[in-house]
């Protein structure tokens, strides 16, 4: 990483410059504030260390002109004066952190690492991004936030391995498209991707969906038949639902994934296998095995690798993009969420995740009338969920009158005459619950 400091005290720019150097950093140092904006156009820096204070132009004058140049650059904001304030309007600016003088070099250094290797995972992500954009997958990958981008600079550095590898989540995170893109990203993307679902195929018939049979192996069984591990040859298998299979199962599997053979049923000839298991799962293997649910030698076998998508109530931020995206993907006329929607949307906790939120918009596009979605379109488990969550009983029945007020309003065309009739309360109390609760018509 290339580092400029800048700081019109020559103690101060010396030690910082000969500090972070001793680290491997490559240091260019500057006196002052146009000094420094003469080398940033110079040179090429992934993070600056700016003096707040200096006599030509402040800190906050030089960045603002630097994140005009670049708006990607990392930076550090080193102060006299720490305040809340302070630490705002550095942030406001666009700066990463803040230090108060005298520098504590270790914590600098901690914080230099930290900025070092969040660019990391961006670029690592990005260049994710890019190969998603140029390939065929089934649904794009939104993964604009912190916990998403962590995921796919994650199946980055996974992805050229042989290794297998385990993927948790719960249901509807994604598993199976975090998978294909492992799979895209390998030395494997040209060979099959197989999927086999642990969880829909009968116990009678899994060991023959696996690993094949052999003509007159069994009642029907009419002709010979290559197993899903054949199938996958030099390419990828993916078992989703690991946890659902058949505990009788599992030893022949853990064979497979250790012998790199299969035997059909009804033949005693060993089969090589040159195929990478990806596994995925929503259940807890760690305490399965305790139970003696699952095999603990064929866990850790699965487990070489393991990648943990988040839920998305753990990645709010990337909502608005992904009903941006499912919109689109429904191909009807142009539709928009409206800003309270929205709003509503996100504070929403999605229990079945990415799936859930695709379903919805699903339903919304097709029961709305109009071409913009508001609050009164949305599902009523949407529009209620905030009198369910925890808080002061006062504030969740507050919260519950207004929504009824709402509905009954909308439902009536805002004819408050009506709107009173279907709550039970008089026009005159209706309009002082409506003042009381900042209700207008939109």
């Amino acid at each position: 990483m290339r580092i400029l400091v800048v700081d019109d005290e020559s103690i101060q720019r010396d030690m910082l410059k000969g500090f972070l150097e001793k680290q491997g950093y490559h240091v260019v140092a500057a006196e002052n504030g146009k000094t420094a904006l003469n080398r940033f156009l110079e040179q090429p820096f992934q993070l600056v260390l700016l003096d707040h204070l200096m006599p030509d132009l402040t800190g906050d004058e030089v960045l603002a002109e630097m994140k005009k140049i670049n708006p990607l650059l990392r930076a550090i904001m080193i102060t006299a004066y720490s305040s809340v304030d302070t630490a705002v309007k550095v942030m406001k600016l666009g700066a990463d952190d803040f230090l108060e003088k005298p520098v504590d070099l270790f914590l600098l250094l901690e914080k230099i690492q930290m900025i070092e290797q969040c660019v990391i995972v961006k670029k690592e992500a990005s260049d994710v991004t890019e190969v998603i954009d140029q390939s065929e997958l089934p649904i794009r990958i939104i993964g604009e936030g912190v916990a998403m981008q962590e995921v796919l600079s994650l199946a980055s550095r996974i992805a050229p391995t042989p290794w297998n590898v385990l993927i948790r989540g719960e249901t509807g995170t994604g598993k199976e498209l975090i998978a294909r893109l492992i799979h895209l990203l390998s030395p494997r993307k040209d060979g099959p991707f197989i999927v086999i679902n642990c969880g829909a195929i009968p116990e009678n018939l899994f060991e023959s969906e696996l690993f094949g049979h052999e003509k007159g192996a069994f009642t029907g069984a009419a002709t010979s038949r290559k197993g899903r591990f054949e199938l996958a040859q030099n390419g990828t298998i993916f078992l989703d639902e690991i946890g659902e299979l058949p505990l009788p199962l599992q030893p022949k599997l853990l064979r497979t994934l250790q012998e790199r053979c299969v035997n059909r049923v009804g033949s005693e000839k060993d089969i090589q296998v040159d195929t990478r298991v990806l596994a995925a799962t929503n259940r807890d293997l760690d305490l399965m095995t305790t139970k003696g649910l699952f095999r603990e030698d064929l866990y850790y076998r699965l487990k070489v690798l393991e990648i943990e998508l988040p839920p998305l109530s753990k990645r709010k931020e990337d909502i608005p993009s992904l009903v941006e995206f499912f919109l689109d993907r429904c191909g009807l006329s142009p539709i928009s969420f409206d800003a309270d929607a929205m709003a509503t949307l996100v504070k929403y906790p999605f229990p079945g995740n990415v799936r859930e939120l695709e379903h919805l918009i699903q339903r919304i596009v097709t029961l709305v009338r109009g071409s913009v979605i508001r609050n009164k379109d949305l599902p009523a488990e949407i529009r209620y969920h905030k009198a369910t969550e925890p808080g002061v009983l006062a504030d969740r029945l507050e919260s519950v009158e207004r929504e009824m007020l709402l509905s009954a309003l909308e439902k009536n065309d805002w004819v408050q005459t009506k709107a009173s009739e279907l709550l039970g309360i008089s026009e005159r109390v209706l309009r002082y619950k409506m003042k009381k609760f900042n209700i207008q018509k939109g």
